[in-house]
């Protein structure tokens, strides 16, 4: 299977074919992948070179002009480096744009803590207006691409080497994977297999979400109410604790308790491997099944 970064190149480098409002800025990161289309539209795909501030800058000029920019590069360099021009640039010109990341949260761990981005959504929650995409899988990732293609508003679509074995519908609403009446757990993008593997025989509902922002809060209700128990926990390859306060607003006028699962603020200063970075975080099946299960009232 290929990857979902494989997967934004080819479907990016045929959307430049289809759409003349597509335009694609790069720092560097994920180029050789479009030598072919920036040969073919030289003045739709420029690599500004390691200047993350520019890269934003640029694709804010573009889009006021009527284009509709994707700007590329690792999630670290995309919204961390250069968030005042996200914020400015940007959001406070009005404009949209669609920041397609890699990188994740640790996929790369031997580039150390400079190359992982675990708060990069946080981040963004910061900000108003942004749609926030975390596929799970790259036919997810191509469908949200093209979506995100086709619209004015400003996307971040977060791209990851992890990845569930097949891919889900994708949608603004939470979809229902599994029903039970022991409360409700939520799997964001490639979090789903682990979650499914780890409340296999929970009696719990699993809701699974491509889509984080804007928070489905009416799909969080309902499933809540169907299952009987407002106690919710929410599993997400950032953060952890990123969309707590989401599912709080959501459920604040239920008695409930939510428990966010993510990546921890301790820094890990060891490379290892990406398996090494989930069971340390607590993120593997085994352990997941042990904190769900901690925590419901099962």
């Amino acid at each position: 299977m290929d990857t979902m970064r494989d997967r934004f190149i080819a479907t990016t480098t045929r959307l430049l074919e289809e759409d003349p409002r597509l335009a694609l800025l790069l720092a560097e990161i994920s180029r050789d992948g479009f030598e072919g289309a920036a040969r073919a539209h030289p003045d739709r795909v420029i690599n500004v070179g390691i200047r993350e501030q520019l890269l934003i800058g640029a694709g804010a000029g573009m889009a006021l002009t009527g284009m509709r920019p994707f700007m590329h590069t690792f999630a670290s360099f995309l919204v961390e480096r250069p968030f005042e021009q996200v914020k400015l640039d940007l959001g406070h010109q009005g404009v949209g744009g669609v920041l397609v990341s890699a990188g994740g949260s640790y996929d790369w761990p031997a580039g150390g803590f400079t190359h992982m981005a675990p708060g990069d959504v946080a981040l963004l929650d910061t900000l108003d207006g942004w749609t926030v995409h975390v596929p799970g899988h790259p036919d997810e990732a191509e469908t949200l691409l093209r979506q995100a293609a086709a619209g004015d508003d400003r996307v971040y679509v977060r791209l990851s080497l992890q990845s569930n074995r097949r891919a889900r519908p994708v949608g603004p609403a939470l979809s229902t994977l599994r029903q039970g009446a022991g409360g409700v757990v939520i799997a964001v993008g490639p979090m789903l297999d682990d979650v499914l593997t780890a409340t296999d025989g929970l009696d719990v509902t699993v809701l699974y979400a491509a889509t984080v922002r804007p928070f489905d809060a009416a799909g969080l209700r309902r499933a809540a109410g169907a299952s009987g128990n407002a106690d919710v926990v929410i599993v997400e390859p950032y953060l952890a604790g990123t969309s707590t306060a989401e599912a709080n607003d959501a459920l604040a006028d239920i008695p409930h308790r939510v428990l966010g699962l993510g990546v921890g603020r301790a820094e890990l200063r060891r490379y290892g491997q990406m398996a090494d970075h989930l069971a340390a975080h607590g993120l593997d099946a085994r352990t997941l099944r042990q904190r769900i299960a901690g925590f419901m009232t099962l």
